[in-house]
Order: structure tokens, then C-alpha cells, then sequence
């Protein structure tokens, strides 16, 4: 995911991104460059699926092609999340919903796949504190954040985990109509 901005196509790009595969996809494609065909294996996916949903992506803007290579006798496109680079979106209300509800379906996905036994943590808060404790706390998540994306390897490289990371930092407003 990626923080919000002014730019109007960048809308469409949040909307894009709403999707399970689509946010699996950005996922793998942080850690590596990978051709249609690669991530629709690493997905299990039809090829045909795998290459409609990068092309939703790649107009977006939200991958982008890291090269081609030459595979008998055709050129296939690799393509890569270049999460650094996002701009800051201005998305709709109506974006925003969409992408959390693709985002809290994923992660329904991701908690059964969780290590029995291992080191796990659940963080839900809607709390009150100081906005030093609150720009602390967000400059926390923002690291790790950073961290895990910087350090993201090909899926399956030796010597890696699998791991989730999921957050969703905002300041609310109060409710009204109650």
C-alpha cells in the first residue's frame, strides 16, 4: 500500500490495487522482477489471468517493466513493484473503501496461512493519545514499513520466512449521527 495525493490518476491506481490477486501480485513483485508467466506459477493462476491482472497494474502505475527476455522465439515482459517511487494520492471515499475491504479480505487469506507457535501479533486500536505518542507511533509503523519492503527477497530464497505485515495508521474524526 501506499500513502494518499493530489495526482488524478493516481486514483485509479488505489482502485486498481483493490483486488486479492492484484494486492498478491505487488507483494511478490517487491522483492523480485518476474514475467507473466512466473508469477502466475508462484499465484497459481492461468497465465492469461496473471497477464490481464498486471496489465490492470501497469496501467495504473502501480508496477512497472524491469526488462524483457527472449522465451521461445517471444519476448516477455519482467515487471517489478517499484514501491519507493509511489506518488501520494487524493483518492475518493469511495477508492479508499474499496481498497480496505480488498485489503482486510487479504488478510483474512494471510491469517490462515499464520506458523502455529510462532511470534505473531494482532494490533487493533482506536484509542486516544497525545499527537507526539501518535507522530511516534506512526513514524514506527512507517519504519518497519520501509524495512520489510527494502529487505523483501524473491519468494522462496533460502534462508527466508514468510511473513505478513499489515497496517493502517490514520488520525479520525469524530462520529457524528449517533
Amino acid at each position: 500500500g501506499w500513502p494518499m495525493s493530489d495526482d488524478a490518476d493516481a486514483v485509479s491506481s488505489l482502485r486498481a490495487t483493490a483486488h486479492p490477486v492484484r494486492l498478491r501480485m505487488l507483494s511478490l513483485l517487491t522483492g523480485a522482477e518476474l514475467s507473466a508467466a512466473e508469477v502466475a506459477r508462484q499465484l497459481g493462476i492461468s497465465h492469461a489471468n496473471a497477464s490481464y491482472h498486471l496489465r490492470v497494474l501497469l496501467e495504473a502505475g502501480a508496477v512497472e517493466v524491469a526488462g524483457e527476455e527472449k522465451i521461445r522465439g517471444g519476448v516477455a515482459k519482467r515487471y517489478r513493484h517499484p514501491w519507493q517511487a509511489r506518488p501520494r494520492e487524493k483518492a475518493s471515499p469511495e477508492d479508499q473503501e474499496v481498497y480496505v475491504r480488498a485489503t482486510a479480505e487479504e488478510l483474512v487469506r494471510r491469517a490462515r496461512l499464520r506458523t502455529p507457535r510462532t511470534r505473531s501479533l494482532f494490533c487493533d486500536a482506536e484509542l486516544w493519545v497525545t499527537p507526539e505518542v501518535w507522530q511516534r507511533a506512526e513514524e514506527l509503523v512507517r519504519e518497519a514499513s520501509a524495512l520489510v519492503h527494502a529487505e523483501a527477497q524473491p519468494s522462496r530464497s533460502p534462508g527466508t520466512v514468510h511473513v505478513n505485515l499489515t497496517a493502517a495508521t490514520f488520525q479520525m474524526t469524530e462520529e457524528t449521527g449517533r
